[in-house]
Protein backbone atom coordinates (compact mmCIF):
# COMPACT_ATOMS: atom_id res chain seq x y z
CA UNK A 1 0.00 0.00 0.00
CA UNK A 2 1.22 3.39 -0.76
CA UNK A 3 0.99 6.22 1.01
CA UNK A 4 1.53 9.93 1.63
CA UNK A 5 1.50 10.11 5.62
CA UNK A 6 1.37 13.60 6.93
CA UNK A 7 3.33 15.59 4.93
CA UNK A 8 4.43 19.31 4.85
CA UNK A 9 6.22 21.15 2.05
CA UNK A 10 6.78 24.33 1.70
CA UNK A 11 8.41 26.81 -1.05
CA UNK A 12 9.52 30.09 0.79
CA UNK A 13 6.09 31.54 1.85
CA UNK A 14 4.17 29.44 -0.37
CA UNK A 15 2.63 26.19 1.94
CA UNK A 16 1.78 23.06 -0.67
CA UNK A 17 0.93 20.32 0.95
CA UNK A 18 0.39 21.20 4.88
CA UNK A 19 -0.20 17.99 6.83
CA UNK A 20 -1.25 15.83 3.94
CA UNK A 21 -2.11 12.33 3.72
CA UNK A 22 -3.35 10.31 1.34
CA UNK A 23 -3.23 5.98 0.12
CA UNK A 24 -3.44 5.80 -3.12
CA UNK A 25 -5.04 2.59 -4.81
CA UNK A 26 -2.70 -0.36 -5.54
CA UNK A 27 -3.88 -0.97 -9.10
CA UNK A 28 -5.09 0.55 -12.01
CA UNK A 29 -4.80 4.26 -13.55
CA UNK A 30 -5.60 6.68 -11.06
CA UNK A 31 -5.92 10.36 -12.05
CA UNK A 32 -5.10 13.24 -10.15
CA UNK A 33 -7.36 16.28 -11.15
CA UNK A 34 -7.24 20.18 -9.50
CA UNK A 35 -6.69 23.16 -10.38
CA UNK A 36 -3.48 24.19 -11.86
CA UNK A 37 -0.94 25.54 -9.32
CA UNK A 38 -2.56 23.24 -6.63
CA UNK A 39 0.43 21.18 -5.35
CA UNK A 40 -1.00 18.07 -8.06
CA UNK A 41 2.91 17.91 -9.58
CA UNK A 42 4.99 18.52 -6.52
CA UNK A 43 3.20 15.26 -5.06
CA UNK A 44 4.47 13.49 -7.92
CA UNK A 45 7.77 14.34 -7.49
CA UNK A 46 7.82 13.68 -3.85
CA UNK A 47 6.49 10.43 -4.87
CA UNK A 48 9.51 10.11 -7.28
CA UNK A 49 11.92 11.26 -4.79
CA UNK A 50 12.83 14.48 -6.64
CA UNK A 51 11.36 16.42 -3.15
CA UNK A 52 12.16 16.03 0.19
CA UNK A 53 9.10 17.04 2.59
CA UNK A 54 9.97 19.41 5.56
CA UNK A 55 8.10 16.06 7.33
CA UNK A 56 6.05 13.05 6.92
CA UNK A 57 6.60 10.28 4.75
CA UNK A 58 5.95 7.98 2.08
CA UNK A 59 5.75 4.39 2.52
CA UNK A 60 4.98 1.46 0.83
CA UNK A 61 7.51 2.74 -2.74
CA UNK A 62 10.78 4.20 -2.62
CA UNK A 63 12.40 6.55 -5.49
CA UNK A 64 14.35 3.95 -7.39
CA UNK A 65 11.03 1.77 -7.76
CA UNK A 66 9.25 4.50 -9.97
CA UNK A 67 9.28 6.24 -13.20
CA UNK A 68 8.37 9.47 -13.79
CA UNK A 69 7.22 11.66 -17.34
CA UNK A 70 7.84 15.38 -16.60
CA UNK A 71 5.66 17.95 -17.86
CA UNK A 72 7.75 18.99 -20.37
CA UNK A 73 9.18 15.70 -23.14
CA UNK A 74 12.80 16.32 -22.11
CA UNK A 75 14.02 14.41 -25.37
CA UNK A 76 17.68 14.29 -25.63
CA UNK A 77 18.10 16.26 -29.10
CA UNK A 78 20.99 14.52 -30.70
CA UNK A 79 19.21 10.80 -29.66
CA UNK A 80 16.92 9.13 -32.68
CA UNK A 81 13.57 8.23 -31.44
CA UNK A 82 14.64 4.15 -30.91
CA UNK A 83 18.28 5.66 -29.06
CA UNK A 84 15.79 7.55 -26.49
CA UNK A 85 14.31 4.14 -25.62
CA UNK A 86 17.21 2.13 -25.75
CA UNK A 87 19.25 4.77 -23.59
CA UNK A 88 17.16 4.07 -20.71
CA UNK A 89 16.35 -0.09 -21.28
CA UNK A 90 19.21 -2.34 -20.15
CA UNK A 91 20.75 -3.83 -22.69
CA UNK A 92 18.58 -7.19 -22.19
CA UNK A 93 15.45 -5.63 -23.08
CA UNK A 94 16.71 -4.05 -26.02
CA UNK A 95 14.37 -6.14 -27.75
CA UNK A 96 11.29 -4.81 -26.54
CA UNK A 97 12.01 -1.15 -27.70
CA UNK A 98 9.86 -2.19 -30.92
CA UNK A 99 6.76 -3.11 -28.40
CA UNK A 100 6.87 0.56 -27.02
CA UNK A 101 7.55 2.21 -30.43
CA UNK A 102 4.05 0.32 -31.78
CA UNK A 103 2.38 1.46 -28.45
CA UNK A 104 3.73 5.23 -29.16
CA UNK A 105 2.12 4.52 -32.95
CA UNK A 106 5.46 5.55 -33.54
CA UNK A 107 6.91 2.44 -35.52
CA UNK A 108 8.91 3.30 -38.84
CA UNK A 109 10.39 6.37 -37.02
CA UNK A 110 13.37 4.80 -35.48
CA UNK A 111 15.84 6.88 -36.93
CA UNK A 112 13.86 10.19 -36.83
CA UNK A 113 15.47 12.77 -34.33
CA UNK A 114 13.40 14.56 -31.81
CA UNK A 115 12.95 17.99 -33.62
CA UNK A 116 11.62 16.27 -36.75
CA UNK A 117 8.84 15.29 -34.64
CA UNK A 118 5.19 16.86 -34.23
CA UNK A 119 4.57 17.92 -30.65
CA UNK A 120 2.24 15.10 -30.64
CA UNK A 121 4.44 12.23 -31.49
CA UNK A 122 7.29 13.87 -29.24
CA UNK A 123 5.27 13.54 -26.05
CA UNK A 124 4.23 9.75 -27.26
CA UNK A 125 7.72 9.41 -27.32
CA UNK A 126 8.26 10.77 -24.08
CA UNK A 127 5.59 8.54 -22.62
CA UNK A 128 6.79 5.08 -23.43
CA UNK A 129 10.13 6.34 -22.38
CA UNK A 130 8.73 6.72 -19.40
CA UNK A 131 7.45 3.43 -19.39
CA UNK A 132 10.20 1.72 -20.79
CA UNK A 133 12.07 2.44 -17.83
CA UNK A 134 10.19 0.38 -15.39
CA UNK A 135 9.45 0.61 -12.25
CA UNK A 136 6.83 -0.40 -9.91
CA UNK A 137 5.12 2.90 -10.04
CA UNK A 138 4.61 4.85 -12.85
CA UNK A 139 4.08 8.94 -11.91
CA UNK A 140 2.68 10.59 -15.39
CA UNK A 141 2.62 14.52 -15.08
CA UNK A 142 0.16 15.45 -18.41
CA UNK A 143 0.69 12.21 -20.42
CA UNK A 144 -1.58 13.34 -23.16
CA UNK A 145 -0.95 16.89 -24.04
CA UNK A 146 -0.96 17.49 -27.68
CA UNK A 147 -1.85 13.94 -28.25
CA UNK A 148 -5.61 13.64 -30.39
CA UNK A 149 -8.39 12.06 -28.73
CA UNK A 150 -8.55 8.38 -30.02
CA UNK A 151 -4.48 7.96 -29.69
CA UNK A 152 -5.37 9.33 -25.95
CA UNK A 153 -7.96 6.51 -25.43
CA UNK A 154 -5.85 3.69 -27.50
CA UNK A 155 -3.02 4.71 -24.58
CA UNK A 156 -5.14 4.77 -21.46
CA UNK A 157 -5.73 1.21 -22.58
CA UNK A 158 -2.78 0.41 -22.50
CA UNK A 159 -1.74 2.36 -19.23
CA UNK A 160 -4.79 -0.02 -17.89
CA UNK A 161 -2.54 -3.09 -19.54
CA UNK A 162 0.33 -2.64 -17.81
CA UNK A 163 -0.15 -4.28 -14.61
CA UNK A 164 1.75 -1.87 -12.48
CA UNK A 165 -0.28 0.76 -10.60
CA UNK A 166 -0.19 4.32 -12.46
CA UNK A 167 -1.02 7.92 -10.99
CA UNK A 168 -1.22 10.34 -13.55
CA UNK A 169 -1.90 14.55 -13.49
CA UNK A 170 -5.10 15.29 -15.95
CA UNK A 171 -7.20 17.55 -16.68
CA UNK A 172 -8.98 16.55 -19.75
CA UNK A 173 -12.67 14.78 -18.93
CA UNK A 174 -12.87 12.39 -21.32
CA UNK A 175 -9.29 10.59 -19.32
CA UNK A 176 -11.14 11.46 -16.02
CA UNK A 177 -13.74 9.42 -17.36
CA UNK A 178 -11.63 6.40 -18.30
CA UNK A 179 -9.95 6.35 -15.06
CA UNK A 180 -9.75 3.50 -12.86
CA UNK A 181 -9.72 6.01 -9.65
CA UNK A 182 -10.08 9.49 -9.80
CA UNK A 183 -8.90 11.85 -6.80
CA UNK A 184 -9.92 15.67 -7.10
CA UNK A 185 -8.20 18.93 -5.01
CA UNK A 186 -8.22 22.10 -4.30
CA UNK A 187 -5.56 24.21 -2.86
CA UNK A 188 -3.02 24.93 -2.02
CA UNK A 189 -2.61 23.63 0.33
CA UNK A 190 -3.13 20.46 -1.30
CA UNK A 191 -6.35 18.90 -0.36
CA UNK A 192 -8.71 16.58 -1.05
CA UNK A 193 -12.11 17.19 -2.18
CA UNK A 194 -14.50 14.94 -1.52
Amino acid sequence: MIRLEHITLSFGEKHVLEDFSLTLPETGVTVLSGPSGCGKTTLLRILAGLELPERGRVTGISPEQTAILFQEDRLLPGRTVLQQLTDVMDKSHHQEAARWLELAELTGEESILPHQLSGGMGRRLALVRALALGGELYLLDEPFTGIDLPRRHRLMAALKRLGKPVVLVSHEPEILDLADHVISFSGPPLTTVK
